[in-house]
Order: structure tokens, then sequence, then C-alpha cells
């Protein structure tokens, strides 16, 4: 991804980024329960580790990968505190465009709010790394931004149409459902969607 993109989320984990809300996603913990999450899970853009220690703790074997070192730092600080195994839940400093030089497969990937960071000339090559870290017949769950806040600030604004082209060879997007982001801005909550996406 873009140096000044990288640099950017560096400098929002100094602090407190309005993304990270103290617990789960309610969209991933509905998942969890309805046992929509299974196997072994990747975490794309894990953050400070807040999903993948709630899915370790759950008893998933996870890795969480974010490029923000400060994340990174702030994720392996929470799982020691947590008293989870290091053998459940991994956390490795990485770019997403490069997942298959992982050279590992999962059976569930998570991504909640990477996509809409992305430039959409590497949505694309997101969805077929994504592809290249997941087993055949596994799932991957997409939270995203969505074109329907009326806000002048925030991500990019994604559209059905856009989850559909990025992951028009080697899914089947199953649901695009709508969805809530919780955030730490006001109202507390932004419009989303929610991809369910098939590994083929």
């Amino acid at each position: 991804m873009e140096e000044t993109t990288a640099k950017a989320f560096e400098h929002a984990y100094g602090g407190m980024p309005t993304w990270e809300i103290g617990h789960p996603q309610g969209a991933v913990v509905r998942l969890a329960e309805g046992g929509q999450i299974v196997g072994s899970v990747l975490d794309a853009g894990c953050g400070t580790g807040e999903v993948a220690c709630y899915l370790a703790a759950r008893g998933h074997q996870v890795l969480g990968i974010d490029f923000a070192p400060s994340a990174i730092r702030r994720a392996r600080e929470r799982a020691r505190a947590l008293g989870l195994d290091p053998a459940a839940v991994q956390f490795l400093e990485w770019d997403a465009l490069w997942l298959a030089e992982l050279g590992r497969t999962v059976d569930t990937i998570l991504d909640v709010g990477l996509f809409h960071t992305l430039q959409p000339a590497d949505r694309d090559a997101y969805a077929a790394a994504l592809r290249a870290a997941i087993r055949p017949g596994g799932r991957c769950f997409v939270l995203s931004w969505s074109d329907r806040n009326p806000f002048g600030y925030g991500p990019e604004r994604v559209r059905r149409a856009d989850l559909r082209r990025a992951f028009r060879r080697g899914w089947r997007v199953e649901t695009i459902e709508e969805a809530d982001l919780e955030t730490r801005l006001p109202p507390g909550r932004a419009h989303a969607w929610l991809a369910r996406l098939l590994a083929i």
C-alpha cells in the first residue's frame, strides 16, 4: 500500500483512532455467535487485535495482520494481557496486498474496515490476495463503509457494485447486506455493507 497511507495509519495509532471502540464490532459478534466463523481465521487489517483476541478466546486459531507497527505492538500487548495462548493468536506486521507471500491458508477471513481504505485501483489485487490466503470453500466477510453515509468526511464510499466488481474472480458473492460500523465519532455508528464471499 502507499507509503503515505501507511504513515497516516501509524500516526493514528499513536493515539486513539475513531474505529477503536473497545470491543468487537457487533456484526462480527453476530457472525461468531451464529456459527458462521469457522476454523482458522485471518483478521485482515486487525488493528489493535480486538476482533482477533475475541475469536481466539472462542477457540479459533487466529492470525491478525496490519501494516501499522504501532497497531501490531498494541495487539500483542492485548493478547498477553488477556492471557491468550501465543499459539492461538499471532500478529504480523504485513501488507494485505501481499498475503500470497505468507504461504498459508485459513478457513475464514475477516475484513473489518480494511477494504474501504484501499484505493480503487488496488481492490482487484486485494481480492486476489485474500483468495490466495483461503482454502476453496472458505468464506470471507467484508464489513466496509457504505456510500449510504451522508457525511462529508470519512473513508472511501463503497457501493455494492464496487464489492461485486472487486470479488468477481475466484469468489462467489453470496450476499451484500446493510449493516452498521460502530465508531467513536457521533452518532456512534455509520452505515456499512457486510459482504459474504465464498472462495471458489
